[in-house]
Order: structure tokens, then sequence, then C-alpha cells
């Protein structure tokens, strides 16, 4: 039964961002520090935490091991308020989430730790952050982003693996379904960090239905849904500037779709994988993930996506052969009637035609020799942008910008400045909660080649170009960057 001790261990790990995983190498460190040559592997110690966060006993060696891991005295081994530590500094407290036993990931890598060291909070820029106070509270004052989006991709981690049964009610279900499938439009237009708080909302009262007893069905059904949450929790980390938490995140949401054998959520995880490693300038390993992401789905939108993404990447890697076979693939996966239940989601999960035609122009714009061409689907794709979504498409507010950005590096490439400086206008004008990873990744196309010797001497150009940096210095992971624990 847990008892005052427990509790506070377990608060104190927490607080500190640390899974019972970390805080087994932290007590295993601290062990080692000490001369303490008997202390079992990771696997035992993490069993041991788990025992000692429900009320078991501790000898006192193991309080002189956390007393040193904590970087605290040991007079301070007790419970009350978390002490300042001699030896680090101190580290923001957070509430304390549901304690759920870890399991192991469904493919490569290991969940991030993310210390975070107590700073006075500034107040957040009047831009697009001031929703974010009204989503967060009042307690919003000790507010740390990287604490949210990491500790949100550790929770997810710590409970991609459930196995009991009871019925979940149908209202439950359905409302479960319905809010997955609204945050998935809501991302589409809202704001990015907005977004991520309330897809951690809907996330956690997943979690708590799955604590319940369930039957098989309803748990595959919430697996589903945890898979879809995942998903678009990575793609709003990316956005905000955490490549990693998103890999996390994403990785949770594998072993949920691997635990069902969800083909099409797992092909989508993969495309995401593959945007995130894309927009984060790693083109050839969201090549290979693309790739591989078409092994459990060959045909419909998301089929497409793949391929497109594929042909993006070898593209920029300078494989226009295989950029071109990609993207005649992509369309001809486009072409076909499909469904499935990824699909039916909507939004961030249904790639609309104007974005399918965005991307064939991005890839054409990597080709060189293609600038026409990808002059032609670039213009297509904007107007299908301004003539709104076609039935059961919706329109996220960074497709037209990304579309002109690659329009306006052809004209720059064609000499013609000041067809560039009119096409980029709207984006430059874009409000700071808008201006999202991808936007700033794409603009370093238009950069370059404003940095040619065509425009060495042109003032124009040199305005534009500080219009860029200017642009980039409001970004989403810029704001953020200024609050405590934000991005480096």
């Amino acid at each position: 039964m847990p008892t005052d001790v427990s509790t506070w261990l377990r608060e104190q790990r927490e607080a500190r961002g640390w899974t019972r995983s970390e805080m087994a190498r932290q007590l295993i460190a601290a062990g080692r520090a000490r001369g303490d040559r008997q202390l079992p592997g990771l696997d035992g110690m993490c069993h041991n935490i788990y025992r000692w966060e429900r009320g078991g006993p501790m000898s006192e060696r193991y309080k002189l091991h956390y007393c040193r891991a904590f970087g605290i005295q040991p007079a301070q081994f007790a419970p009350g308020p978390i002490p300042e530590p001699a030896a680090r500094p101190a580290v923001l407290a957070i509430p304390a989430v549901a304690d759920r036993p870890g399991i192991p990931m469904a493919y490569q890598g290991q969940p991030v730790s993310a210390a975070v060291p107590v700073r006075p909070v500034p107040a957040l820029p009047v831009s697009g952050f001031a929703v974010y106070r009204e989503a967060e509270g009042p307690g919003l004052g000790e507010f740390s982003v990287k604490r949210e989006v990491l500790m949100a991709a550790h929770e997810g981690s710590e409970h991609a693996e459930r196995a009991e049964r009871r019925d979940v009610g149908p209202a439950t279900m359905e409302q479960l379904r319905a809010d997955v499938v609204r945050l998935s439009a809501e991302f589409m237009t809202g704001e990015p960090l907005a977004s991520f708080l309330e897809m951690r909302r809907v996330r956690a009262r997943i979690f708590r239905v799955l604590d319940q007893q369930l039957w098989p069905r309803d748990q595959a059904d919430l697996y589903f849904l945890l898979g879809c949450l995942a998903d678009l929790m990575a793609a709003a980390a990316s956005d905000l500037g955490y490549p990693q938490a998103a890999e996390e995140l994403i990785r949770s949401g594998w072993a949920y779709a691997t635990a069902i054998d969800h083909r099409p959520l797992m092909a989508h995880l993969r495309l995401q994988l593959a945007d995130n490693s894309y927009w984060h300038n790693q083109p050839q390993q969201a090549r290979d993930l693309a790739e591989d992401g078409l092994r459990y789905l060959d045909d419909g939108p998301n089929a497409a996506h793949l391929h497109l993404r594929y042909a993006m990447a070898a593209a920029q890697l300078g494989d226009a052969d295989r950029a071109y076979r990609a993207i005649s693939q992509g369309r001809d996966s486009r072409e076909h009637e499909y469904t499935d239940d990824v699909l039916e989601i909507g939004g961030e999960f249904a790639i609309s035609r104007a974005s399918h035609l965005r991307d064939v122009g991005a890839a054409l714009t990597g080709i060189e020799g293609a600038d026409q061409e990808a002059i032609d689907e670039l213009e297509r794709a904007v107007a299908a942008f301004e003539a709104g979504p076609g039935p059961g498409e919706q329109h996220g507010f960074a497709g037209k910008p990304l579309a002109t950005i690659d329009l306006a590096t052809l004209h720059l490439r064609s000499g013609a400045l000041d067809a560039a400086v009119t096409t980029l206008a709207p984006v430059l004008a874009l409000p700071s909660a808008q201006r999202i990873t991808a936007l700033t990744s794409r603009l370093r196309l238009v950069r370059a080649e404003l940095h040619r010797s065509l425009y060495a001497r042109s003032v124009p150009a040199q305005e534009l170009d500080e219009r860029i940096e200017e642009f980039g210095r409001d970004t989403v992971p810029a704001g953020i960057r200024s609050l405590p624990g934000g991005p480096g």
C-alpha cells in the first residue's frame, strides 16, 4: 500500500521528468559513484523502484543512493516540499501522472531524459502564445514547454501495452473516437501547442479507460485511437521544434499499431516519421522510412503521400530517376478507389488533392531541369488551395504557404525577383503561432537562391533575405525557445 515516502519517491522522480528506467540508471550510477558494486541490473532496479513506489521497504543503502541521485542531503530524504538540491540545479515540479509499468519499445530507441532546471518564467509573447495561457489555466506561471512535450512522450512510452478485459460503454467509445476525429481536423488549422495540450488531455482519458479490465475488441479500438493520437502528437511536437520527442511518440504509436496489426496505421506512422526526418534535414532517412512505409500500404491517398515523400527526399539527394518514378507511382495510387480506418479519421490522416499537387511540385523543384514542370504543378496546387477543400478534404494552414515558397524559389532561379517578393508576401505575414518548422525549413531554399551571385548587389534581394531572417526569429520553435526548457 502506498505510503507518504512511496508517494514522495514517485513525485521526486516525476518532477525530474524521469521514467522508471531513467531512475534506475541514476541509482546505479549513484551507487557506483559511492563504490557499491553489488547493485542489480537495470531490470532488477526497475522492479525495485516499482516496489518502493508502492510502499515496499527500502534499506538505508538505497536511501543514500537516492539522495545522491536527487542531489539532496540524507536529512532531506522524507516527504515534504521538493528540496533545493545541494549539488544540482533545482527542478521544476509538475503534477504527478498515474503510475504505469513500462514496456519494451516496439522498435529502435530509448526514451529521452527530461530533467529541466528551474528559471524565472518570462511573460509569454503576445502573439499566438496567448491562447496557451487560457488552455493551461492559472498554473502556467510554472509552465515548461520541454517538460510538457517530453513528459507526454514518456507517458505514452510507459503505457503502450496493457492486457486486461472489460466492456467499454458505447457512448464512451463514440466520444473518444469523436475527440480524435475533431483533434485531427483542428490540428490542420489550429496552433500547434494548443492542439498538443488538448491531444494530451484526450490521451489521458483513454489511459484511464484502459486502466479498467477490457474485452479484447474494446482494447483494440482504444489502441487504434491511441496510435492515431501518438501520430498527431508527433506532428505537433515536430512543429514545435522537438524532433526527438516526435520520434518517441511515434514509437509508442508503433507499439499500439503492431499490437493490433493495423497496417494502414503502421504505414501512416512511418509517413509521420519520414516527415519528421525530412523537415529536420535528414533526406536519406526520410526516403528510407517512406519506402518502408509502403510495405504496409500500397494504395490510396496515404500510399500516394508515402510515394511523394520518397520523391521529395530522392530529389534532394540528387536521384532524379527515382524521384520521377515515385511521382508517377504516387499519382497511380491516388487514382484508385480506397478507404480504411485511418482515412476515415480525416484531417491530418487524409492528404487533399491540393496537398498532393504541392508535394509533386516540391519534388520537381529539387530536380535539375524540371523548373517549368514544377511551376505548373505548384500553380495548380495554389489554385486548388484557393478553391477550398473538396468533399471529405481539409486544408491545413501550411499547405498554400509551402506551395508559394517553392514557387518563389523557382521565380528566383529564373531571375524574377519581383515575382518572388510578391509571392512570398503572404507567407512572411503569417502570425508567429503558425510559423512551423516545415515553413522555415523550406525557406532555406529561397535564401540559397538569394545568395547566388546573380543577386549579390541587389538591394531588394538583400531586403527579402532580411525579411526571411526576421520571419525565422519569430516562429513557433523560436518563441518557445525563449521559455524555460525550450528547444535548444
